[in-house]
């Protein structure tokens, strides 16, 4: 998928998801769906290798 730029849809679509979700469930069901939304976007990007998990749990002396 070289020069193919996804970002966008994929901006769009959890934007279309959250509205739905806040217009119909509330603001309960917005946030839980913004919650899940950025764990699967840190399980993601962790999977990928672009996230250490290693440095965000350890301790700084």
């Amino acid at each position: 998928m070289e020069g193919v730029q996804v970002w966008p849809i994929v901006g769009l679509a959890f934007g279309s998801v959250l509205g739905i979700a806040g217009a119909f469930g509330g603001f309960g069901a917005f946030v839980l769906v913004l919650v899940l939304g950025l764990l699967g976007f840190l399980a993601g990007r962790a999977i990928q290798g672009d996230l250490d998990l290693a440095d965000l749990f350890t301790r700084r002396t």
